[in-house]
């Protein structure tokens, strides 16, 4: 498959081409007790393109990565596609059963998340997510026990409280936006329709513990574009005007709130929360702009920044704080503390040396000399103290890659950062992948394990940490 230059189909971002297992995973360090599950992780990867140099990040089929850890052993390693009819056929096998929703085929590329006893591969745009089961093959589409009114989102938040999921979904179909519940008996509980024009891109939202915040910006379907078989048919509108939606958890659509903010684009906010008396505090990585160009092929075009955003009910305003200067983005918290205050967080940073596709161009085998101060090169993981405005990184091989860091919390009673933080780790010298795991309250301390894969593991992009089930 000839990339014709696309630096998404290259490099870091080069789709592997086998489905693996592996088992008995060799181990540097010591994986803690308690870590007893599957950490897993969904991203895109193609397995033929029409046209490489048309091709967009966004819209490669999904393949799961996947390691079972238990009593301290790293028993196995699994990548798998999910099998969407056309993955099913481009792979020889027999298709799917399962519900459809307007006759999309979309192998779910962006999330995997478990709840009520499902693992869920999610995307967004209106198709539905896929059930895999716990060797990751796939038994089909789900729509929530057929109590879904639509397609389903990418990203999702569960209540720690109240134990449901929540998330907002759009559909380029579609003149509104749509606020799902998800119950704990995995049906859908409540939808409400919420009308916007233009058609946005709405990739996530947030969650406080009486609101819903919705990100109504400049990125919109575009019809030329879609006309033209464009993959990813969303274009930067600069004559949009840039909301924030305030919807009351039980309110209807016309109870949202929408207050006018500077142009930007949000893909992942990291929390939010309520200060009391009509005050919310929302931390979030913003692009000044994205996909600006027709010739877009991922969001290359200004890096991403931590901010904070304070939104005065009362009078109707958001003020936006920059928290930090350096490139960062897949942002996470401590789950426990999702829709609540909190202190810590914990994000990607980007190379210094060169924004997103500057990685696909380094030589995947070739790394050049190690750099004399790791502290100020290469990509790693940053933990955020939002009280003291300080941050702490752990820093990788400046030719190697970090993926999403999932903290695990050592104990459900355990404090805001007594974890650890997973991540998928390309390390150039052996050309494969391991699995780090830091310890969060030790961030830039030596990892505490490093579990070696025996093959890379394609840039990507979400994924979570399953537990077993208590017994």
């Amino acid at each position: 498959m000839a990339d014709q230059g696309n630096p998404y189909l290259r490099g870091l971002f080069a789709p592997v081409r086998e489905e693996i297992t592996a088992h008995d995973l060799p181990v540097s360090g010591r994986i803690p007790d308690g870590l007893e599950g599957r950490y897993l992780r969904n991203g895109p990867n193609p397995l033929n393109v029409d046209d490489p140099a048309a091709y967009h990040w966004f819209s490669g089929p999904g393949m799961v990565h996947g390691v079972r850890l238990r009593d301290g052993q790293a028993q196995w390693y699994r990548n798998r596609w999910v099998r969407s009819d056309a993955m099913a056929a481009a792979l020889g096998d027999k298709p799917v059963h399962g519900p459809r929703h307007l006759d999309m085929d979309l192998a779910p590329n962006t999330h995997i998340l478990n709840f009520a006893g499902r693992n869920l591969a999610t995307v967004e745009g209106g198709a539905l997510p896929y059930e895999l089961d716990g060797d990751l093959n796939t038994l089909g589409p789900y729509d929530f026990q057929g109590t879904l009114p639509g397609g389903f989102a990418a990203h999702t938040t569960l209540d720690p409280v109240g134990g449901e999921l929540h998330a907002v979904a759009y559909c380029w179909a579609y003149p509104y936006v749509q606020y799902l519940v998800v119950g704990v008996d995995g049906r859908i509980r409540r939808s409400v329709d919420i009308p916007v024009e233009g058609r946005p891109m709405m990739h996530d939202f947030s969650l406080t513990s009486s609101y819903v915040l919705l990100y109504d910006l400049p990125v919109v379907f575009d019809l030329e574009l879609a006309t033209s078989g464009a993959s990813l048919p969303y274009i930067w509108d600069p004559e949009r005007t840039p909301r924030l939606g305030v919807l009351p958890r039980e309110g209807r659509a016309e109870d949202v709130r929408w207050l006018e903010i500077e142009p930007c684009f949000v893909f992942h906010p990291m929390s939010a929360y309520e200060n009391g008396a009509g005050q919310i505090t929302v931390h979030l990585v913003r692009y000044d702009r994205l996909f600006a160009g027709r010739g877009s092929r991922g969001p290359d075009e200004t890096p991403p920044r931590l901010v904070r955003w304070s939104v005065d009910l009362a009078a109707g305003t958001v003020r936006e704080d920059g928290l930090d200067e350096r490139a960062v983005e897949f942002p996470r918290i401590d789950p426990r503390r999702e829709t609540g205050r909190h202190r810590y967080g914990y994000g990607v940073l980007e190379p210094t040396d060169g924004y997103a596709a500057e990685r696909a161009r380094r030589h995947l085998l070739t790394p050049t000399a190690p750099a004399t101060d790791l502290s100020q090169v290469g990509v790693g993981i940053v933990k955020f103290d939002l009280e003291q405005g300080s941050s702490e990184v752990h820093r990788f091989h400046r030719d190697g890659d970090v993926g999403e860091g999932v903290f695990v919390p050592s104990a459900d009673s355990g404090a805001e950062d007594d974890g650890w933080i997973l991540s998928y780790v390309f390390d150039p010298e052996r050309g494969a992948t391991d699995l780090v795991i830091l310890a969060a309250q030790d961030i830039s301390g030596q990892p505490v394990a490093r579990i070696h894969l025996p093959v890379r593991v394609p840039i990507g992009f979400h994924g979570n940490w399953i537990a077993d089930p208590v017994s």
